[in-house]
């Protein structure tokens, strides 16, 4: 008997074991893990029903639940339509897309090498003239100190050099645009040659003006010295005049920047792999973009001329949201090849250091956060050289607004209208239009309900990409069919 209960211990030790902490977890009013709940007899008499609960999709819910389903099936929805477009097209036009048949003109190609090589030319001219005033600031400079009178006698001459300096950088710059504007529109016929030239000297114009007036205020600062000259440390390591030379423009010249500084943050070395990649993706995306256009947006526009030469609306309407599809799909590429791929890719060959070309543009609340987030090289131009300055004149912040808009515009009235040999106003409006779209979306990017911010972006969505582009497009196609396609051969 005592080697049974020896035996029969340790499974009695375990059962009291239990049974204490049982009785410990009822006693201090915990569910134990070991005590089973008890099972009604009664099936019939759950109280499936016993507290308060709102539905999922209600605002009073409790927490919010994953929409990530719902971003699957419209992703699937957009490939499954986009498949059916894609047969369709395929059904009705054949193959479209033809290496072979280009209307390239032998004139275009020559006319349009040349040009492109030679607008950087006038970005050599603006050195020419700040090497020159540089020589002039720092004879000034280094005479002795001098009296008041003396001072006042230099900051005229200073006033009056600057005007000449002036002069000439207005006639440097107009010339490089208005030399390219003048062959591109009476002499290059293709519009895909003419806006690759008239982006360039548009580009090139932009740096000269940023050389400028950079240039203006550092010599500024040079002519009056100071404890605190007011000028950020980064400039520091070059100051002026030490940055006029060769090195520093070419430098200038091929950055992936349009705001000119005597210094930029650098990288340390340069990961060609990473150039590689970058080039390969912009390589795909413009033969992507290419196919897309010729396959896809060509025959979409050409069935829309003769919707638009009756007036026929709903028939517009009709083209203008087929062609919101094609042409957001093409804008995206674009903004992928140019923005992440070619200026990453320039970006690293330079070792340039500051690579924030754009922001999450796409969450834009309102017009103003999208013009400050996408393209953000021509933002801080227009920034540091128009609006800052003429704000510090005294200018209202919408007085100064409606210059950046204002500029903005013909410049982009220039790179559509010039290449299509066909101002017809489209790009100009559009832009100006902007500045009423601002104001009727700003409240909404302030509002602490983020129903509001959902609002502003829809009407980002909807007015830039879904209307305003495809729109334009037409417009302008129409345009150029009526002054050298079928439309012109209809009257």
């Amino acid at each position: 008997m005592a080697s049974q209960a020896e035996e029969t211990s340790p499974a009695h030790e375990l059962e009291t074991s239990k049974s204490t902490k049982a009785n410990a977890a009822a006693s201090t009013g915990e569910t134990s893990v070991l005590t089973k709940p008890r099972r009604s007899k009664y099936r019939h008499v759950a109280a499936y029903h016993s507290q308060v609960r709102h539905s999922s999709l209600s605002r009073d819910a409790d927490w919010t639940p994953s929409f990530l389903g719902f971003r699957n099936l419209m992703v699937l929805v957009l490939v499954a339509m986009n498949l059916r477009l894609i047969i369709e097209n395929f059904m009705k036009y054949g193959v479209l897309i033809c290496i072979k048949c280009h209307d390239y003109r032998q004139r275009d190609i020559v006319l349009g090498s040349i040009l492109f090589a030679l607008v950087p030319c006038h970005l050599f001219t603006a050195y020419i003239i700040e090497l020159a005033t540089a020589g002039a600031a720092k004879k000034t400079v280094g005479q002795p100190k001098k009296t008041d009178e003396e001072k006042e006698h230099d900051q005229q001459v200073f006033r009056s050099t600057w005007r000449y300096t002036a002069f000439l950088h207005t006639l440097n710059a107009t010339l490089c645009l208005a030399v390219t504007s003048f062959v591109v529109y009476f002499y290059i016929h293709h519009p895909g040659i003419g806006t690759l030239c008239e982006l360039h000297a548009i580009i090139v114009w932009l740096k000269i003006c940023s050389y400028a007036f950079t240039n203006r205020d550092l010599r500024l600062a040079l002519l009056n010295p100071s404890s605190d000259p007011g000028l950020p440390e980064i400039y520091a390591s070059c100051p002026y005049p030490r940055n006029i030379t060769i090195e520093n423009l070419c430098y200038f010249w091929l950055a992936p920047t349009l705001v000119y500084q005597s210094v930029y943050p650098r990288t340390s070395s340069v990961r060609w792999s990473f150039v590689a990649k970058r080039l390969a993706e912009f390589g795909g995306l413009s033969v992507f973009i290419w196919l897309l256009s010729a396959q896809y947006a060509a025959p979409v526009l050409r069935n829309s001329i003769d919707k638009i030469a009756v007036m026929d609306i709903a028939s517009i309407l009709e083209r203008v949201m087929k062609l919101s599809t094609i042409s957001l799909v093409i804008w995206l590429a674009g903004f992928f090849a140019l923005f992440q791929a070619l200026l990453n890719a320039l970006a690293e060959v330079m070792r340039f250091g500051d690579r924030e070309f754009y922001t999450d543009w796409w969450n834009s609340s309102s017009l103003g956060v999208y013009w400050r987030s996408w393209n953000r090289p021509v933002y801080l131009f227009m920034k540091r050289h128009v609006y800052s300055p003429l704000v510090g004149r005294g200018w209202s912040p919408l007085a100064a607004s409606g210059m950046v808009f204002l500029l903005s515009a013909i410049l982009h009235e220039m790179l559509v209208g010039i290449p299509t040999h066909n101002f017809i106003g489209v790009a100009f409006v559009g832009m100006l239009f902007q500045l009423p779209l601002i104001a009727v979306t700003a409240p909404l990017e302030k509002m602490r309900d983020p129903l509001g911010k959902v609002i502003g972006n829809c009407i980002f969505w909807v007015s830039f990409c879904l209307v305003g582009q495809p729109l334009g497009a037409l417009l302008y196609f129409f345009a150029w069919q009526a002054k050298y396609g079928s439309v012109s051969r209809m009257r």
